[in-house]
């Protein structure tokens, strides 16, 4: 293949994805201004969103990579299913990872915001936002996340293109999904 056709398949195939991902962004900007009530309700929340969906990307988007590659090299199969041991362990360690990093977030904000003096809701209501928060939307992107991969793989996409955009976009939508959910619950078991 030419230069040329190797640029023109790539757009090919992400720019469908990246219209996608512009609308999505959309939709989770619309989300967010939907989270007004919850945003006054626990002081500290907006603070808890650049960094929770960031670390979205970043756990799901290395996984994304890693499934990728994984099936290029043909270290695993393209099926969806949980008979792949390796595909297992990648997805037990995103999970972990998204849900312990977004403890840490938490808690790190609380201090943040409390050595500048800013208002923030108790340690024990951000931190269970930001867990429930992860294991929700560490569930969804997993899903999502290994389903494109190994569909696009199975379709002969490069899973490569397709994992970044839609991790972020899954991602920031998800995320702040499940953050107006989490929030809710919360408040509702009477955290504040």
């Amino acid at each position: 293949m030419t230069v040329r056709e190797i640029a023109a398949e790539a757009y090919r195939e992400t720019i469908p994805v990246l219209v996608l991902s512009a609308i999505g962004g959309l939709f989770a900007g619309l989300v967010l201004v939907g989270m007004e009530a919850e945003l006054a309700a626990v002081p500290g929340l907006l603070v808890l969103v650049p960094a929770l969906l960031a670390t979205r990307g970043n756990v799901y988007g290395s996984l994304g990579a890693r499934l990728g590659s994984a099936l290029h090299q043909g270290v695993i199969e393209p099926t969806l299913g949980f008979g792949d041991e390796r595909l297992n362990a990648a997805i037990a360690a995103a999970l972990a990872n998204g849900v312990l990093v977004s403890g840490f977030a938490a808690v790190l904000g609380v201090v943040v915001l409390r050595v500048l003096g800013s208002e923030s809701a108790g340690l024990a209501t951000l931190v269970a936002i930001s867990l429930l928060a992860g294991l929700l939307s560490g569930l969804l992107l997993t899903v999502a996340v290994v389903t494109v991969v190994v569909v696009g793989y199975r379709r002969g996409l490069n899973p490569d293109t397709l994992a970044g955009p839609v991790v972020t976009t899954t991602g920031d939508v998800v995320g702040i999904a499940t953050m107006l959910v989490a929030a809710r619950v919360v408040l509702a078991l009477g955290g504040g």
